[in-house]
């Protein structure tokens, strides 16, 4: 009898978010309200508030859909994958392809990075796990690189920086397919890995290892190296 339960209680959720999605990206996020979202899912607005208290929390779970799913295809196509700058253009590229629907919806949520209490803010605690799922993809991609100690902590941040800004490159970016996003991702990828490669000899080394030092405390100042 639980199992059932369970089971229903499941799809009315998956349901309330599929139609809390849908009504973000035809009417927006502001303009959408709990009460159209349940009407839409043919759910009790009771009912709805119950699996989601607030839009906010449509969203959440939407972030949680979108990591569970870009893991999931990080790792079919890495699977067995050598090359540091393919296994770094896989990890963007596919979180790209899983956005591309939703450029939209997404413009409208990134207002709120400069709200560090709002709960959608991307630099915000409410956001604090999924920052880190991401940036565990790109230390997993990393991992059997030979750099130093200090730039294996920096790098994956790093990483997700740059993803960021591909993504919020990508949302505005009216070229057919968004190729101007892939075309810079790729040229950033290239001067990475082209960048890792000189890090490898020793002179570049001992003249980096101050600025990765002092990276590294304004990171662990700031409490970011706590997330990983």
């Amino acid at each position: 009898m639980n199992a059932i339960k369970k089971s229903v209680g499941e799809k009315t959720r998956a349901l309330i978010l599929e139609k809390g999605l849908e009504m973000f990206r035809e009417a927006g996020f502001e303009a959408a309200t709990i009460r159209d979202i349940a009407k839409s899912a043919k759910v009790a607005t009771g009912a709805t508030y119950y699996y989601f208290p607030s839009k906010e929390a449509i969203v959440a779970a939407y972030y949680d859909h979108v990591q569970v799913t870009h893991e999931a295809k990080v790792r079919e196509l890495i699977l067995g994958e050598t090359d540091l700058r393919e296994r770094l253009g896989i990890v963007i590229h596919s979180k790209l392809d899983i956005l591309k629907d939703d450029r939209k919806f997404l413009g409208a949520l990134f207002r709120y990075t400069g709200e560090p209490d709002h709960p959608l803010s991307v630099f915000g605690k409410g956001t604090k796990s999924q920052r880190a799922h991401s940036a565990g993809l790109f230390r997993e991609a990393i991992a059997d690189v030979e750099i130093t100690d200090e730039l294996r902590q920096l790098l994956p941040w790093a990483l997700w920086m740059m993803h960021l800004g591909a993504i919020l490159f990508f949302i505005y970016d009216e070229s057919a397919e968004q190729r101007r996003t892939r075309a810079l991702v790729n040229g950033v990828l290239d001067l990475v890995t082209q960048f890792l490669k000189l890090t490898s000899a020793p002179v570049i080394r001992t003249f980096l290892q101050p600025f990765q030092g002092k990276m590294l405390g304004i990171l662990k100042e700031a409490g970011w190296l706590l997330e990983s």
